[in-house]
Order: structure tokens, then C-alpha cells, then sequence
């Protein structure tokens, strides 16, 4: 199943919940949050009392993306303030076996993200234990990067290793991705589309009408029962 989530990353926060409304209205399922604490990116972005707020008055499901150093300490804050699945980066901790049964034990999905410059090998310890792999293609911290190239390839090697073992496991991409480029990381094997400004500058509800025409147009060159 394709799948787009959009970063809030990239919203206005002055009408945040509005443009969180239209994105939801227009057919976006999942939202996109990325925290940031300064030390293991250089930004910071937003935490708990954001997300508390947020949650009050959407159903969108809520992947949370942490970019922050020893994320185990805080899974249990991010469940309570609303987290539907969790992300944390494997550079960030020297437990992330313990982070990821942390979250399953909370009844979350877990999800593991690289950096583009870790080998995707380094996931394969735990390929059989998180619901998600999140392959960047731009370096985690900021948003409106160009997409990195050399991430098409670390996507397809992703797949490839979960296919090996028989495993339909969700790849999630985030980082210049518009509704130009889509294709390039769909055809790689991706099928959770993170985009920020590509949706969140102009008009909401007819960008994300316009990532899913392009989703259909993907979708209309695979062969009937091809999966990704």
C-alpha cells in the first residue's frame, strides 16, 4: 500500500492545526513529526506539548520521527502525548534492540531510520523486529533539502534484503521528495512517502491530491499482483 505522510515540519504554525485539517480532508492517512533536540541534529523542533495539542483533534496516524540522541529515554512520554508508531535512528543509540521492544511493549510500531551515509547492512540485525525501515535522503535536521541520489540505490538494497527473507516490511523515505521525483524512490521499492514542503507550501488539500494522482500513475505501470 502507498502511503503519504506529510511533515509538519514544513506547515505554517500559525495555522498549524488548519493545514493539518486540510491535509486529512484531502486523503493524507498518516502524519509526519519530526523532533529534534539540537544534539544528535543541529536543529531543534518541536516535542511533547505539540504533539498533546495536535492529537486533541485529529485521527491521522501519528509517526513519530525522532531525531534526538539516546531516544529510549523518552518512548513512553511519546506514547503518552499520542505516538501511533515511533522512529529512531539507529546512529542514535547503542540499545536500539531494547528501544524497539520498548515500543512494541507499549503497543507502538517501531520503526528504525539510517542516515544516508550508514550502510543499510547495519539494519539487518533487526530486519525481522521493526515495522518499518526509514531510509533518508537528505541528512536529518532540515527541511527543504534536494533529494540525495544515491539514496535510489540504499532503497532498492532495502527491499531486496526484505524480499530475501519474506518480508512485506513498510520502507519509508523522507527528504526532497516532490511530486517530480515520487516515481524515482516508488520504483526503488518505497511505499511511505514523507513530504514537507511538497505539501505543505501552498495549497494543502490540492498538493496531496496531486502526490496521490502521482501514487495512481505509479501504480498504473506495475503488472496486476506486482508488489514492490
Amino acid at each position: 500500500m502507498l502511503i503519504l505522510s506529510p511533515s509538519i515540519l514544513a506547515a505554517d504554525f500559525s495555522v498549524l492545526g488548519e493545514q493539518i485539517r486540510e491535509a486529512e480532508g484531502a486523503g493524507a492517512r498518516y502524519l509526519h513529526i519530526d523532533v529534534m533536540d539540537g544534539m544528535f541534529v543541529p536543529s531543534i523542533s518541536f516535542g511533547m506539548p505539540v504533539i498533546s495539542s495536535i492529537r486533541k483533534f485529529s485521527d491521522m496516524i501519528f509517526d513519530v520521527h525522532l531525531m534526538i540522541e539516546r531516544p529510549e529515554r523518552y518512548i513512553e512520554e511519546f506514547v503518552r502525548v499520542g505516538a501511533d508508531m515511533i522512529t529512531f535512528h539507529l546512529e542514535a543509540t547503542d540499545q536500539p534492540g531494547e528501544v524497539i521492544r520498548q515500543i512494541h511493549n507499549l503497543g507502538k510500531k517501531a520503526g528504525l531510520s539510517l542516515k544516508p551515509a550508514t550502510p543499510v547492512e547495519e539494519m539487518l540485525p533487526f530486519i525481522d523486529k521493526i515495522d518499518m525501515l526509514l531510509v533518508m535522503t537528505v541528512e536529518p535536521g532540515f527541511g527543504g533539502q534536494s533529494y540525495i541520489p544515491e539514496s535510489t540505490q540504499h532503497i532498492r538494497q532495502a527491499r531486496e534484503m526484505f524480499r530475501g527473507r519474506g518480508l512485506d516490511t513498510d520502507i519509508q523515505v523522507d527528504g526532497g521528495i516532490t511530486v517530480d521525483n515520487v516515481h524515482v524512490v516508488l520504483e526503488a521499492g518505497a511505499n511511505v512517502i514523507v513530504a514537507g514542503s511538497a505539501i505543505f507550501k501552498g495549497d494543502v488539500a490540492g498538493n496531496v491530491k496531486s502526490m496521490y494522482r502521482a501514487f495512481g500513475k505509479f501504480e498504473e505501470t506495475r503488472k496486476p499482483g506486482e508488489k514492490l
